[in-house]
């Protein structure tokens, strides 16, 4: 016996699909005519503006509504750029720049660059507040450890990208920077009373719903305090109580993806997952990534199953699924109202490197590159000096791997620049550096989280506040090695 059909739909409107390759096969598209509130466009997903633009075509065509977003973060998270690197720095660099007029223009561009090819929602911007250096999966995606500082450029992105009639979904609710797991991987847990949680973690996000944000989104963490054993995502005293009741949130709540292992692992998979957020306050639900049309099936028969064994009430179904159709309604008449200047993303970029020592005697320099793992958020996106480099010798090596006196022998006369990310915590990568500088000219260039970590004995230390293709070139300029 089929499930009934006007369940099935309102089940549908709670959730954010996702489907393989470049060209949306046509059960997405089927899905989308049945109700499915949307689909999140990845990498895979991605190839070039003109074919997403045919995506997002042909996804409207299933109904016009339709939502489709993107985590399109600049810096180190892109999926538009995710074969070259974003032409944007990311938000640990505006932070550092502190101009919140800049941190609006460039989020406008972003959000112009989404609108002409058809996307709605932007899963972004990152507003959490990275107080712990070892912070795996948040770091150079936050404007910094300042709650303030980090609230102004919040407000300031959301009202970008709304300005250019892309829908804000400030992240992760109610703040992921303090943890020192990644959620895609584990329950993270931040455990610290309320009222810490108030001054350090939660004024970003009053900032962006005073702003007007229209979506905020979940984090998969675990703060005892509030939400017990589980995650946040399945908490109402997080999800009704605090952002909709003490912070008067009244947009759209959607779920970071329920395929994580901070969320799927609680619940026992991602069925029963959809079920817990819905039942906490959630209203629209991102399944993941890896998603096929037999998976959004068990996710609808879930919660159709749960609407009638008492699991979920009907009501807040029909609240959820309202709540998404009115984002879909809110993108529908906001429309595409702006253009993406030519160069700002690399202007800024260059504005946020700083230099500590002296960028002296780099001629004809050795680049060294220390191999660095990429999250799951930000993908395998490209990064480093290299595409940049006029006529210099690059060389990429893995810190366990490779001993300073290769590096020495390899560079002979020449001047090291040593480029890495997160070198702090890069294994092997604190000692390489120390003992190559002990005896060989070195400059480095650090492209991750800047931690409070130098080296003794470089002759610079330069910092740019993340990895993305526009910071790759400004650091290039900055030591006098791009062509």
């Amino acid at each position: 016996m089929g499930l009934d059909p006007g369940l099935r739909r309102l089940a549908l409107g709670t959730l954010l699909a996702a489907y393989p390759g470049p060209v949306p096969p046509g059960w997405a598209v089927d899905l989308v005519a049945e109700g499915l509130a949307g689909h999140t466009l990845f990498g895979t997903n991605v190839h070039d503006p003109a074919q997403v633009a045919a995506s997002t075509a042909a996804l409207r065509a299933g109904r016009p509504d339709v939502l489709i977003a993107i985590d399109e973060e600049g810096g180190d998270v892109t999926r538009l750029a995710h074969a070259t690197g974003s032409p944007y720095p990311g938000n640990a660099a505006l932070g550092a720049i502190d101009e919140v007029a800049l941190t609006r223009r460039v989020y406008e561009a972003i959000g112009a660059e989404l609108a002409a090819l058809g996307v709605t929602v932007n899963l972004a911007p990152t507003v959490d507040v990275n107080t712990a250096d070892e912070n795996p999966v948040i770091g150079t995606r936050s404007f910094g450890a300042d709650p303030a500082r980090v609230a102004a450029h919040s407000a300031a992105a959301v009202t970008g990208l709304q300005a250019a009639g892309v829908a804000a979904c400030a992240k992760h609710f109610p703040g992921h920077g303090a943890t020192v797991a990644d959620s895609h991987h584990e329950l993270p847990t931040v455990d610290v009373p309320l009222d810490v949680l108030r001054w350090r973690d939660l004024p970003p996000f009053a900032a962006v719903v005073e702003a007007g944000a229209r979506a905020v989104m979940t984090a998969h963490i675990r703060v005892p305090a509030l939400t017990g054993d589980g995650p946040a995502t399945f908490s109402r005293a997080v999800l009704v109580d605090l952002l909709r009741g003490e912070y008067g949130f009244t947009g759209t709540v959607i779920t970071d993806a329920l395929e994580m292992k901070g969320a799927a692992v609680a619940a026992g998979g991602v069925g029963p997952a959809a079920v817990r957020a819905l039942a906490a306050g959630a209203d629209l639900l991102c399944i993941g990534a890896q998603v096929d049309a037999e998976l959004v099936e068990r996710v609808v028969a879930e919660i159709v199953g749960a609407l009638g064994d008492g699991r979920l009430d009907r009501a807040r179904v029909e609240e959820a699924a309202g709540r998404a159709a009115a984002l879909a309604a809110w993108t529908r008449a906001a429309g595409a109202t702006s253009t993406a200047p030519d160069g700002l993303g690399y202007a800024a970029a260059r504005r946020a490197v700083r230099v500590e020592g002296e960028l002296t005697g780099l001629d004809r320099p050795l680049v060294v590159q220390l191999h660095a793992t990429s999250t799951i958020a930000e993908g395998r996106v490209p990064w480093g000096l290299g595409p940049h480099l006029d006529g210099a010798e690059e060389l990429r090596v893995v810190a366990t791997e490779t001993g300073p006196a290769a590096l020495r022998q390899l560079a002979g006369d020449r001047p090291i620049v040593l480029v890495g990310r997160h070198l702090h915590r890069l294994p092997g990568g604190a000692d390489l550096v120390t003992a190559l500088a002990a005896e060989h000219p070195v400059t480095v260039v650090e492209m991750g989280w800047p931690s409070r970590w130098r080296p003794a004995g470089v002759r610079a230390f330069v910092t740019t506040y993340g990895a993305s293709h526009a910071c790759g070139r400004a650091a290039a300029e900055v030591l006098g090695l791009a062509g």
